[in-house]
């Protein structure tokens, strides 16, 4: 437990890497968890459907939360929140379009009777145990995105999640920079920055600025329109929407999530969409193609789509054919590189002409402060401390050096990692020790029982294949009583490489031949047929294709 006059700062994800965003603060013997997100899974975790925070720490501390507050929307912030939630409980706090989403998703896991949700208004403080919490309305990608002034006992934090300054945001809901002055006047102890977009020079590019863009592609476009765009960006909807009015096109919603957070969006006032606009996908067959704009989830190419079953024709309603247009409205987000430049391919080789930030830059605007967004930052707070989150380490160390050019005493700035425990002292900040963390993976309806000797396995026969080898046996004597038979997977094509696998055959029956001590087994060992079979087999394919496939004896005992 912290010294009453210390605040405990632990990153629980969220820093070292993109994504999985989850802060815990500690004052006294009471715990703030600030954010609750996941990550997607890349080529190391094959199979895994979503990636959470270990939360270890917190189940083991239960009874010091006082809340979980949510900054904002997105799933790098709230997503890992319904599965981690029922080994934790407490209420949650967010604003009205993240308590919006927050409510859908705990509706699907059978938790929405079970949990208390409290909507937050901006600039007015609320108390959580010696926390007192103020949301200050920031510009993100999402609306009703926050940053928090968490004032205690020692001084006030100021977490910003993800921000952006746009003067002239589509919505009219600026960055409240008031509010962020005022703080600085009254005294900022530490600041916790957005590092995603470090490395970009300059200022935000106003949200604004797409409509125009839009318009004049829009109104270029001869045949059938697809839009591809984060579901969440409601007002890049809102824009793409405006835009297909003006050239005149029907607007077809398509994908789950797209549908789910439009209904929000439109529930709370934060999207308006015109009368006779909005034309059911099941309905789009009565209208020609050139008078229809489809706005679809998919936009990172992730695995099953809407926009992935589109390209490959296996969508039932929607087909594209030769002289359609598809517009990618987003980000290539790192690591997602090469199914998104696949998904292209498809589209260009069927004959469609494709806009994206790469031949388009201007087609997409980002959520996250550049440099002097990030100065801009730094000097209307003028924090004493500064710890740089929500990135990676080369995100975090750039943003730490920035904040010492902004007058941050290099002594008093802090580079963190998942894990570390800091201690917040009046005139001190250091790293003190360090707490469980780590990766939970959710695979299909399971939580944690896939682990990294799992994700090796599954890399192993993805990248070596499988052999299986079958051995009748003698039960008394052990002795092989018929030739082994060999079924491969991955490793080669069986009618074509007879000859290969007979002589794997026949390197099993010798090794069982010679015995356990011509393949090296030591007496400790104890190896049986199956074990010198699957050794046999492994020396086998590792000296004629140079390659290590996972080996499966199976033994029958006559």
């Amino acid at each position: 437990m912290a010294s009453t006059m210390a605040l405990e700062i632990i990153p629980l994800g969220g820093l070292g890497e993109i994504g999985m965003n989850l802060m815990v603060y500690g004052y006294g013997d009471k715990l703030l968890v600030v954010d609750c997100g996941l990550a997607f899974p890349n080529p190391d975790t094959p199979g895994v459907d979503l990636i959470i925070p270990d939360t270890q720490f917190l189940a083991e501390n239960r009874d010091r939360i006082v809340g979980f507050v949510m900054t904002h929307g997105h799933e790098d912030h709230i997503g890992a929140l319904p599965y981690i939630w029922p080994d934790l409980e407490g209420p949650i706090y967010g604003t009205a379009m993240t308590l919006g989403l927050l409510k859908g998703k705990f509706r699907e896991h059978n938790l929405l009777n079970r949990v208390t949700m409290v909507q937050v208004n901006y600039r007015q403080a609320f108390q959580l145990g010696p926390f007192s919490i103020r949301y200050i309305q920031v510009t993100h990608s999402i609306v009703d995105s926050a940053a928090l002034a968490i004032t205690t006992p020692l001084g006030t934090i100021l977490h910003t999640g993800d921000f952006k300054i746009d003067h002239t945001p589509v919505g009219g809901r600026p960055t409240d920079l008031h509010s962020l002055a005022h703080l600085g006047e009254e005294g900022v102890l530490a600041l916790l920055s957005d590092s995603t977009n470090i490395n970009r020079p300059g200022v935000t590019t106003s949200e604004q600025a797409i409509t125009p863009v839009f318009e004049t592609v829009f109104a270029r476009a001869r045949g059938l329109l697809l839009v591809a765009t984060f579901s969440s960006n409601i007002e890049r909807i809102q824009q793409i929407i405006r835009a297909a009015v003006v050239v005149g096109r029907k607007v077809v919603l398509n994908g789950r999530s797209m549908l789910a957070n439009v209904a929000v969006a439109r529930a709370l006032g934060f999207l308006i969409i015109p009368p006779d606009t909005l034309v059911e996908l099941r309905d789009m067959g009565r209208y020609p193609r050139e008078g229809l704009l489809i706005i679809s989830t998919g936009s990172q190419g992730e695995p099953n789509s809407s926009l992935v079953r589109i390209a490959a024709g296996d969508h039932r309603e929607i087909v594209v054919q030769e002289g359609d247009m598809v517009v990618f409205s987003s980000k290539f987000i790192p690591g997602n590189e090469r199914t998104i430049w696949s998904l292209i391919n498809q589209f260009v080789r069927d004959g469609l002409e494709v806009i994206h930030e790469k031949n388009m830059p201007e087609i997409h605007v980002s959520g996250h402060a550049p440099q002097e967004d990030l100065k801009l930052m730094l000097a209307l707070t003028k924090p004493k401390f500064f710890i740089p989150i929500h990135g990676e380490m080369r995100h975090l160390r750039s943003h730490c050096q920035l904040a010492v050019q902004m007058g941050v005493a290099p002594a008093n700035g802090l580079v963190m990692e998942n894990g570390d425990r800091a201690l917040l002292e009046a005139d001190a900040l250091k790293i003190v020790g360090s707490v469980p963390h780590g990766r939970v993976f959710v695979d299909g309806k399971g939580v944690g029982d896939v682990g990294d000797i799992v994700l090796r396995d599954r890399l192993h026969l993805s990248e070596d294949g499988l052999v299986v080898v079958v051995l009748v046996v003698d039960k008394g004597s052990n002795q092989i009583l018929q030739r082994p038979e060999l079924l491969t997977r991955g490793v080669v094509y069986e009618d074509g490489s007879q000859g290969l696998l007979a002589e794997a055959k026949d390197a099993v029956e010798n090794a069982l031949a010679l015995g356990p001590k011509a393949l090296d087994f030591s007496d400790e060992e104890g190896a049986g047929p199956r074990e010198i079979a699957q050794r046999a087999l492994r020396r086998f394919f590792k000296k004629r294709l140079g390659r290590r496939p996972a080996v499966i004896p199976l033994v029958m005992e006559m």
